[in-house]
């Protein structure tokens, strides 16, 4: 076997320039190499022609005669050269030490992004939230340490688990396009949209705006176009994304077409969700990039004319004649007729508009006509939203503002006294010859009232449903920490009582932390609350 010392010295110096959980193993590792072998065979040939070449160099300066360098001015290599072997190779060993303390520091700090990496392979699996923050936040660190070179490789290892995410694709050109290196933004671009995550619309959009920020139009036009044809055609994004870079580039016209092409291909196709939002945002475009108001209208009249009525597209109309400039001449009547017959309910087609929907568009009209309206015509526009929605109101919402309403109700009533009675005034008003026993209870914590065997018969007897009193009697007698018993609803103590008994009056809730102190006398007609006054 070939025991080549150098390249084994090389692998550990390549090593220990990188963290890993290894590290002091491997220095260990490093540094029994370096003591059992001379240091001739451990350095690399370019080393030992470096240090060939130092030596040569002083020898050469000291036949000539030239006068000798002081301490403070020699070079470090002329320094190495006058070094005996244990002194080389202790420097030797000294630099692949710093570097190994530099990896072991910045191994500290990336240690609990590394750990959070469940899956470093891809899968098709789709990885959870924290995963992906966390590779976002390790993303982060990395770029603030401004080692390009580790940039580039955690970029590598993130694109790897996360291939079919196209934030970090983008991500990593918008890296490498800030430091400068656009040959490798390119690149990494190019195997985003060639081949990883080619069929996702959002690469290509990214793709389109990088190239015509480099300047390259063509590539940017294929890049809108392959969108239109293969990726996502009809995507309301990349038309409207396209059209405003022709007007960009002073391609008006050729804007206009881009959306008269996408209306004639979303008219062939049966029941379009995306029509109405075309004919909204084209005639919008035409208004601003033009200023053309009449065309603009025309192309909300056919939208209605074509489409069924939708939100999108009479709230685009009512904001279109909301915005016109003064004089106004708006056609009241028109835009009621069609608010109308959008908000009515249809018993033909019930599914063709949500409640949600209609009640919001009627809110917009009655603030439409609060600007431009007369006072009948508003008084009729409140009536009928009145009528409508008022009383329909959505019974989970009703539901939801209820529960709501409850818990906020019952956080007060934890720190409020009640004055309702509790089941063991109940108990010990129905039976008023134990008064004596329970009498006080809690402000006498050291001591309990002494209890025949005939009493506690008593008890049982009378209170089968009850048992559980007994466990009071392990307890210590400090009752300095308030023992709350588990709340139990009103109906079910009252109920295993029959309604016959009298109603006790109240009386306040005895806090178990008092000092020791002789009590005042109760009346017997007056009880004491056992538990409280939680119930």
């Amino acid at each position: 076997m070939q025991q080549d010392w150098a390249r084994l010295a090389m692998i550990y110096t390549r090593i220990l320039e990188n963290p890993n959980q290894q590290l002091d193993r491997y220095f260990s590792s490093f540094k029994e190499l370096a003591g059992n072998r001379p240091l001739s065979e451990l350095r690399s040939a370019d080393e030992a022609a470096a240090v060939a070449g130092v030596v040569s160099e002083t020898t050469g300066q000291a036949i000539e005669g030239e006068v000798p360098l002081d301490g403070a001015e020699r070079s470090p290599k002329s320094v190495s050269a006058g070094l005996s072997e244990a002194e080389e190779l202790e420097k030797y060993i000294a630099i692949r030490e710093e570097m190994y303390k530099k990896a072991k520091e910045f191994d500290s700090k990336i240690i609990g992004f590394e750990t959070a990496i469940r899956r470093p392979y891809f899968h098709v699996r789709p990885l959870n939230v924290g995963e992906l923050e966390n590779w976002h936040n390790y993303l982060d660190f990395i770029e603030r340490e401004g080692d390009l070179s580790k940039i580039v490789k955690l970029y590598e290892r993130c694109v790897i688990a996360c291939a079919n995410y196209p934030e970090y694709w983008i991500r990593y050109v918008l890296c490498m396009e800030v430091s400068g290196s656009m040959d490798l933004a390119n690149n990494v671009l190019a195997r985003a949209t060639q081949v990883f995550v080619k069929r996702q619309p959002e690469i290509h959009l990214f793709c389109a705006r990088f190239k015509e920020q480099a300047g390259d139009i063509a590539g940017a036009r294929a890049a809108y176009q392959l969108v239109h044809t293969e990726t996502s055609p009809g995507l309301l994004e990349a038309i409207i994304r396209h059209a405003n870079m022709e007007y960009r580039l002073g391609k008006l016209e050729d804007a206009f077409s881009l959306y008269e092409q996408a209306i004639a291909i979303e008219k062939g196709k049966e029941h379009s969700q995306t029509l109405p939002m075309l004919f909204a945002q084209y005639s919008r475009f035409v208004y601003l990039a033009s200023g053309n108001a009449e065309k603009a209208r025309q192309i909300l009249v056919e939208g209605l004319e074509n489409v069924l009525l939708s939100k999108p597209l009479l709230e685009a109309l009512l904001h279109f004649e909301a915005i016109q400039p003064l004089p106004k001449r708006v056609d009241i009547d028109y835009l009621e007729s069609l608010v109308v017959k959008y908000i009515m309910p249809n018993p033909e087609n019930p599914g063709a508009s949500s409640a949600t929907d209609r009640e919001e568009l009627s809110s917009i009209f009655l603030e439409f006509l609060n600007l431009f309206g007369d006072v009948q015509s508003i008084k009729k526009a409140e009536d009928r939203h009145a009528k409508l929605f008022l009383p329909h109101r959505s019974m989970t919402e009703l539901k939801k503002r209820h529960a709501e309403e409850f818990l906020a109700s019952d956080k007060t009533k934890v720190s409020r006294t009640y004055s309702v009675q509790s089941p063991a005034q109940a108990v010990v008003g129905a039976y008023p010859n134990t008064q004596n026993q329970w009498t006080n209870y809690g402000v006498q914590p050291q001591t309990w009232p002494p209890v025949t065997q005939a009493q506690g018969q008593q008890w049982t007897a009378g209170y089968p449903q009850q048992a559980s009193y007994g466990a009071y009697a392990g307890y210590g007698g400090n009752y300095a920490n308030s023992q709350l018993p588990t709340s139990v609803p009103q109906s079910t103590a009252y109920g295993a009582y029959p309604p016959a008994y009298p109603v006790q009056p109240t009386v306040p809730q005895q806090n178990y932390a008092q000092p020791l102190a002789a009590p005042a006398q109760q009346p017997a007609t007056v009880p004491q609350a056992y538990f409280g006054s939680y119930y």
